[in-house]
């Protein structure tokens, strides 16, 4: 008498349920970003002018509170210096160039 084998039943699309945002949450989440980018742009306005020269098309990581900025040819590295100084704080990212946009869309 051969033994039954248990089947298994395939899974099927993601392991972890996706996200449902609501729109309140949606529009808050938007509101703390620009809010967040609000404060580090006029970091990144008052140093880009001399930047530009010199390190043209680098990163610059800036954490707002303490007004520290970092800045390297990789974004990871930028991103990294930031995180020795100030490991839990946010930090945003531009690119050293006329418009300080760090990706492309």
């Amino acid at each position: 008498m051969t033994e039954a084998k248990p089947t298994r039943t395939a899974r099927r699309g993601r392991i972890f349920p996706e996200i449902q945002w609501t729109e309140e949450q949606k529009a808050k989440r938007q509101a703390e970003r620009e809010a967040f980018y609000q404060r580090c742009k006029p970091i990144f306005d008052s140093v880009q002018p001399e930047l530009i020269k010199t390190h043209y098309n680098w990163y610059i990581t800036i954490e707002p509170n303490s007004g520290d900025y970092f800045i390297d040819k990789d974004e990871m590295t930028a991103i990294n210096m930031s995180r020795q100084k100030h490991p839990n704080a946010p930090v945003f990212i531009f690119r050293i160039n006329e418009t300080g946009v760090a990706g492309t869309i």
